[in-house]
């Protein structure tokens, strides 16, 4: 049948993952790093996913190309949602508050151990960090400063702890290989469950990273708190990006 679907022009996509978020169908993946409809049967052909696209990279034909299967939609979602839960039952998913004390004798030895020998101290102060893994109603983000880091970050930036950890609630993600919407929705229970006293996003300077910045800011304009906000770009060669 003629109808009107979906179209993606992959030279324009620059992979950044919005479209997907977007479609609440789930006829958008993002496949090689690229943006590609993945059946002509969950595309409804309404275009939510147009006005996210930064590079004008989708646009809206008439074609030929199957009917819109509602029923094939619904079947894909659930399945979509059974493997969330499934990740979400691992025995490393269990809520844990590391305490830090860095006032003590104890702790001041430690650390004059560490300046010997050139290391630094871990300042994780909470578990799991995954943001597939997390629970939303964990008590550790009560009254909590929250960091929100693309995976790659740590990685890139030598002082991930000492500068951006120390003090916040940890949390880590990949806008482009992971489920964003998935994590928005995380990200909202999150600030609306939880007194948070600010939050701060590190990413990559890749176009791809730009997801999970985006992500937190519409959920706090969802859940209509305005929080303090802090957002850092980590150049792929280890620096800060001005």
């Amino acid at each position: 049948m003629i109808r009107k679907i979906v179209k993606i022009n992959e030279e324009k996509c620059n992979g950044c993952g919005l479209c997907v978020n977007a479609c609440i169908e789930g006829a958008i993946e993002l496949v090689n790093g690229k943006a590609k409809l993945v059946s002509e049967e969950y595309c409804d052909g309404l275009g939510n996913c147009l006005p996210v696209c930064p590079t004008g990279a989708i646009e809206i034909v008439e074609a030929e190309a199957k009917p819109f299967n509602e029923k094939a939609v619904e079947e894909r979602l659930e399945q979509k949602k059974q493997r969330e839960q499934f990740s979400c039952m691992c025995p490393g998913s269990q809520e844990k508050i590391i305490e830090r004390n860095n006032t003590d004798t104890a702790s001041e030895e430690k650390n004059q151990k560490v300046k010997e020998t050139k290391e630094e101290l871990s300042e994780l102060v909470n578990w799991p960090v995954q943001l597939n893994l997390i629970n939303p109603y964990a008590k550790f983000f009560d009254n909590s400063h929250i960091l929100i880091a693309a995976d790659c970050v740590a990685y890139a930036y030598a002082s991930f702890h000492r500068d951006f950890m120390k003090g916040k609630v940890t949390i880590i993600g990949c806008p482009k290989l992971d489920n964003i919407e998935y994590y928005y929705e995380k990200i909202l229970e999150i600030i609306q469950n939880h007194n948070i006293k600010s939050i701060t996003v590190v990413k990559m300077e890749v176009p791809c990273c730009n997801g999970i910045a985006s992500i937190v800011k519409k959920a706090m304009l969802q859940a209509q708190k305005i929080l303090p906000y802090q957002e850092v770009t980590i150049t792929t060669d280890g620096g800060i990006k001005e």
